[in-house]
């Protein structure tokens, strides 16, 4: 520990790789039950979150996230599973937190705990309630020495202010990230201003996760930089989309989608439009990057290639026996498929669906407009 360089460290000499979507890709390979999306099985099934860990590590990921998304006290106990309840935070988080770390151990990685929204908040409980759901976790993730914090997966920039707050008490560095879009929290707060109050509530970074697709969430980070430009603020940025195409989604981003959360598929980004991403978010001035709900792991290597100059042309171990234009395909029995082994072919390519009678855009349902909601 005491030769790891820390995040800080890490930033100001170039870009960091996150991870990607644990939630989702544990859904999908039958881990976590849709609709509570909550973390037990770090506990029940710790192989399997031990492996997607090692999978984006292989990737090039440069930080291990535990896996404690929504296992704050109350999330558990009122809308998680049974199991969950039973299981208790403090054993979830302190699990996740452990597998974490050994993974992270397997490769120079850096560890993080997280917190997201909790129902305390939308029930109007206040600010006391809500600040000691989220120390239950924290004086987890202090106790078992995780390298720095994560507020992520907030829509109301009051509610991340409070977590803010407390990460600040471990001493650790913190992160602070909204699941908003351009038009700001669901209270009606601007994008910029949300990135101002994050930072002046002493955020090392700021930026965006889930909810939306990396180039909707572009628009909402060039947003929050001229805010923060205009305060002389300068925390570093950071940027955890999710993967699927949301260019039709509304105030609250996938969730407001018909094909949310089963039928999502269709709109998954291309490792192409990762490199994209990487790149434009680069060149936004954006230094922590990674994904949300819908990344898997080779998304996350599209992203370490792309910038791979940028970080002293570190490549991912996974990339190894992958040429990241498609350089192999030069030995591909079928001429034509020959022929597509080059960059430019790949982003320049318009995929199609395959489904012809399918429409190219969805009609949002924006219950979120009428009445409070989350995930």
């Amino acid at each position: 520990m005491s030769g790891k360089r820390s995040l800080l460290e890490r930033l100001a000499a170039g870009p960091v790789i996150g991870d990607g979507g644990f939630i989702f890709a544990l859904e999908k390979r039958g881990y976590v039950k849709a609709g509570p999306w909550t973390p037990e099985a770090t506990v029940e099934h710790p192989e399997a979150v031990r492996q997607l860990h090692r999978e984006f590590l292989r990737a090039g990921s440069d930080v291990m996230q535990a896996f404690t998304f929504y296992a704050s006290e109350d999330k558990l106990t009122d809308r998680g599973n049974t199991a969950g309840k039973k299981i208790g935070v403090a054993a979830i988080n302190r699990e996740a937190a452990k597998i974490a770390k050994e993974v992270a151990a397997e490769g120079d990685a850096l560890t993080l705990g997280s917190l997201s929204q909790c129902p305390s908040y939308l029930e109007g409980k206040g600010e006391a309630k809500v600040k000691s759901e989220f120390r239950k976790q924290v004086e987890v993730f202090t106790k078992e020495g995780l390298d720095f914090l994560l507020c992520e997966y907030f829509e109301h920039v009051e509610e991340i202010q409070w977590a803010i707050q407390v990460c600040k008490e471990s001493g650790k560095t913190v992160a602070a990230t909204m699941c908003i879009g351009p038009e700001g929290d669901m209270h009606g707060v601007s994008a910029a201003e949300c990135a101002i109050r994050m930072a002046r509530s002493g955020a090392d970074l700021v930026g965006v996760n889930c909810h939306y697709d990396p180039f909707v969430a572009l628009e909402t980070m060039r947003r929050m930089k001229q805010g923060l430009d205009a305060a002389g603020l300068k925390p570093y940025l950071m940027m955890q989309p999710v993967a699927y195409h949301t260019p039709d989604a509304g105030k609250q981003g996938f969730i407001d989608l018909p094909e949310f959360p089963f039928a999502l598929e269709g709109r998954i980004a291309t490792r192409w439009d990762m490199h994209r991403y990487a790149r434009e978010a680069f060149e936004l001035g954006v230094r922590y990057i990674g994904g949300c709900c819908g990344f898997e792991p080779y998304h996350i290597r599209a992203i370490a290639e792309e910038l791979s100059a940028e970080r002293g042309g570190k490549m991912p171990q996974g990339s190894i026996k992958h040429d990241m234009w498609g350089g192999g395909l030069t030995m591909h029995t079928k001429p034509w498929v020959r022929a597509r082994a080059s960059r430019e072919y790949w982003e320049n390519l318009k995929p199609a669906s395959g489904r012809p009678y399918c429409p190219g855009m969805s009609e949002p349902d924006n219950w979120a407009e009428k009445k409070k909601g989350h995930m």
